[in-house]
């Protein structure tokens, strides 16, 4: 008996929501906030799962460069 050949799963890829600078700017505080937020809680002992850190950071890291790249499109 031969078993059924399996097929990978499609990904579904979702199209990139666009934003104003300004909605950027304040996503940019609230994942400031939050990365302060668990940075304290990290140096308190609280925080469980440290890795929420290195996602945050990088969170950060994401918005700045879409808020260069969005202030650099208005400039030319």
């Amino acid at each position: 008996m031969v078993a059924a050949k399996k097929t990978p799963a499609k990904k579904t890829v979702k199209a990139p929501e666009v934003k104003t600078i300004e909605q950027l700017r304040d996503d940019l505080v609230k994942a400031l906030q939050d990365l302060t937020d668990s940075r304290r809680s990290h140096a308190q002992g609280e925080l469980v799962n440290v890795h929420v850190i290195t996602v945050q950071r990088k969170a950060v890291a994401r918005l700045k460069t879409a808020i260069n790249n969005e202030s650099r499109k208005e400039s030319k």
